[in-house]
C-alpha cells in the first residue's frame, strides 16, 4: 500500500510542476522596448491631443494675420419697393423733387444693386503685426509643448516597461522558489519515513511549499497587472498575451557628471523650457499689441457699385476713402487689458523661474538615482552570491543529517529575499536611467 504521505508529497510536486510548465510556455510573442515606444507614438492618445492643441495654435496664428491682410467682400441685393414721394422737414411746396397733390400708391418697381468693396490695414501703431507675432510664438510654444508631450509619454512607457520586466522576473524567483521547495519537500519526506526528521519537519516542508506556491500565483498576477499598465502606457486597448523582451537601460553617456554640467545640457534640450521661454515671449508682444491700442489706426477703402431699377441698363459709381479712427474713450477697456497682459508677462516669468528650479531638481534627483541604484545593485548581487552559498551549505548539512529544516527554510527564504532584491535593484537602475534621460530632455 502506497504511504499517504509520500503521496501527498507526490501530488504536490506534480502539481508544483504543472504551473511551473505553464509558466514556462512563452506566450506566442515577446514585445521589446523599441516596439513598446513606437506604439506609444502611433496609438497614446495624449500625443494626438497635444498636436491637435499645436496645430489649433499654428490655426490660430493665421486668423490674426488675417488682419494685416486686405479685406475683400461683395455683395449683391434685390428690392421691391413703393415710389411714394416724402416731403421732408422744412421743404418748400413745388420744389425739387416734391410731388404736392400726387396721391399714394402700392405700385412697386425693382432695384437691383450690385458691389465689391476692399478694405486695407495701413497702420495701427503695431497693434495687429504685434498680435500675429504674438499668435506665432504662442504656436511655436505649442510645438514645444507637444515634443515635451511625446517626451514624457515615452519615458512613462519605458518605466512601465521595466516595470513589466522586473514582475516577469519576480515570477521567475517565484518559479525557482517553488521548485526548491519541491526538492526539500521530497526530501523531508525521505527522511520522515526512516524516521531521521520528527514529523513536525514534514509540516513545515508543507507549509513552505504552500507559501511558494502562493507567492508564484501573487506574482503572476502582478506580471499581468504590470502588462496591463504598460498596455495603458501605450494606449492599447487589449489583450495582455505577450512576454516582455530582457531589456534593460545602458548607461547614460555622461551619467557621472556633476549636476552644473547636467544641469546646462538640460536647460538647452528640454522641450518645456523652450515652450517657457517662447510663451513668455508671446505675452510681452501681447502687451505691446494692447499698450498700441491707444493709438490711433489708418486705413484705406475702396469700392464699386452697380446699381438701378433694370439689370440690362444699370449705373455704376467708384469710390474711395482713407479712414482714422481715434480712440477717445473706451471705458478704461484697454488700459484694463493692458494691466490683464502686464500681470499674465508676470505670471508667466515665475513659472519660467519655478520650471528652471524644477528641471535643476529633477536632475539632481535623477543623478543621485543612478549612482545609488549603481550601487545598491552591487551589493544585491553579492547578496543573491551569498544567500546561494548559503542554501547550498544548508541542503548538504541537510542531507547528511547535521542540519535542521529550519535552518534549510530559513536559508531559503534568504535566496528567495535576495533574488528579489536583485530584481528590484535592477528595476530601479532602468528606471532611474530613464529618468535622467528625461531630465536632460533626451528621447
Amino acid at each position: 500500500m502506497t504511504d499517504p504521505r509520500r503521496a501527498l508529497a507526490l501530488a504536490c510536486g506534480l502539481l508544483s510542476a504543472a504551473a511551473g510548465s505553464l509558466r514556462a510556455e512563452p506566450l506566442g510573442r515577446t514585445l521589446t522596448l523599441e516596439e513598446a515606444v513606437a506604439t506609444a507614438r502611433s496609438r497614446q492618445p495624449q500625443l494626438r491631443e497635444a498636436h491637435a492643441v499645436a496645430e489649433g495654435a499654428h490655426a490660430q496664428s493665421d486668423v490674426a494675420r488675417a488682419a494685416l491682410l486686405p479685406q475683400v467682400g461683395g455683395a449683391a441685393g434685390y428690392e421691391r419697393t413703393t415710389a411714394n414721394y416724402v416731403p421732408r422737414p422744412g421743404s418748400l411746396p413745388g420744389g425739387i423733387g416734391s410731388s404736392a397733390g400726387a396721391s399714394s400708391s402700392w405700385s412697386t418697381l425693382p432695384f437691383y444693386s450690385f458691389g465689391l468693396s476692399a478694405t486695407q490695414l495701413l497702420w495701427d501703431f503695431g497693434a495687429s503685426s504685434s498680435a500675429w507675432r504674438a499668435s506665432r510664438a504662442a504656436a511655436a510654444s505649442q510645438a514645444d509643448n507637444e515634443r515635451a508631450t511625446a517626451l514624457q509619454v515615452t519615458t512613462v512607457v519605458r518605466t512601465a516597461f521595466f516595470q513589466a520586466r522586473a514582475a516577469r522576473e519576480l515570477v521567475r524567483v517565484a518559479s525557482e522558489t517553488l521548485a526548491d521547495q519541491d526538492r526539500h519537500l521530497a526530501q523531508v519526506v525521505g527522511f520522515v519515513e526512516v524516521g531521521t526528521q520528527p514529523e513536525i519537519a514534514l509540516a513545515t516542508a508543507r507549509a513552505s511549499q504552500a507559501n511558494a506556491r502562493y507567492q508564484l500565483v501573487l506574482a503572476r498576477n502582478g506580471y499581468e497587472t504590470a502588462k496591463a499598465t504598460l498596455n495603458q502606457a501605450m494606449g492599447v486597448e487589449g489583450p495582455t498575451d505577450y512576454d516582455v523582451s530582457d531589456e534593460t537601460v545602458p548607461p547614460v553617456p555622461g551619467e557621472g557628471a556633476d549636476t552644473e554640467a547636467l544641469l546646462a545640457e538640460a536647460l538647452a534640450a528640454r522641450p518645456e523650457m523652450a515652450a517657457m521661454e517662447k510663451a513668455v515671449r508671446a505675452q510681452e508682444l501681447t502687451v505691446r499689441a494692447g499698450k498700441a491700442e491707444y493709438w490711433p489706426s489708418i486705413s484705406a477703402s475702396t469700392g464699386i457699385t452697380d446699381a438701378g431699377s433694370q439689370v440690362a441698363s444699370l449705373g455704376w459709381n467708384w469710390s474711395a476713402s482713407l479712414n482714422v479712427t481715434v480712440p477717445v474713450f473706451t471705458g478704461g477697456r484697454t488700459g484694463a487689458q493692458v494691466r490683464v497682459a502686464q500681470w499674465s508677462l508676470e505670471s508667466l516669468r515665475a513659472q519660467a523661474d519655478t520650471l528652471r528650479q524644477q528641471v535643476r531638481l529633477d536632475v539632481e534627483q535623477a543623478r543621485l538615482g543612478v549612482t545609488s541604484a549603481k550601487a545598491a545593485l552591487d551589493s544585491a548581487k553579492d547578496a543573491l552570491a551569498n544567500a546561494q552559498q548559503q542554501l547550498r551549505l544548508a541542503e548538504g548539512r541537510y542531507e547528511t543529517g547535521v542540519g535542521t529544516v529550519i535552518e534549510l527554510t530559513d536559508a531559503q527564504v534568504a535566496l528567495t529575499s535576495a533574488g528579489q532584491q536583485q530584481v528590484q535593484a535592477e528595476y530601479n537602475l532602468a528606471s532611474a536611467r530613464t529618468q535622467l534621460l528625461r531630465a536632460l530632455g533626451r528621447s
